[in-house]
């Protein structure tokens, strides 16, 4: 049974930087697509960044510069580091997971629909 735990959320102040952790557990599959997707309140959630075995790494235009996402497939630990936070960058911020597929870049990532995923971890950027 593949399970998603994140971790790293906090209230930080503008200008700051977090990192955030996802802990996969039962992950069998050599191939994977692994994403962090972030959902504010009254919005829409909205895909931030996915790295996946065969396309490497891609980032959403709102955090590109700002955001880097790694997997560390020996540990199982998906990763997004986020730098110079800005309070828009409030949201709860979720990690999921599938195997690798084209879906894993724009714009197919729009659509797809991840089958795992965790129960999320908070940021708060203050002003």
């Amino acid at each position: 049974q593949v399970q998603l735990m994140e971790s790293g959320g906090a209230s930080v102040q503008a200008g700051g930087s977090l990192r955030l952790s996802c802990a996969t557990t039962g992950w069998k599959d050599v191939s994977y697509c692994m994403a962090w997707f972030r959902q504010a309140p009254g919005r829409k959630r909205e895909i931030v960044a996915t790295v996946g075995v065969v396309v490497g790494s891609r980032i959403a235009d709102s955090v590109r510069g700002r955001a880097t996402i790694s997997y560390d497939s020996s540990k199982n630990i998906l990763s997004l580091q986020m730098n110079s936070l800005t309070p828009a960058d409030t949201a709860m911020y979720y990690c999921a997971a599938d195997r690798g597929g084209p879906f894993c870049q724009p714009p197919s990532w729009e659509t797809h629909v991840f089958p795992y995923w965790g129960q999320g971890t908070q940021v708060t950027v203050t002003s």
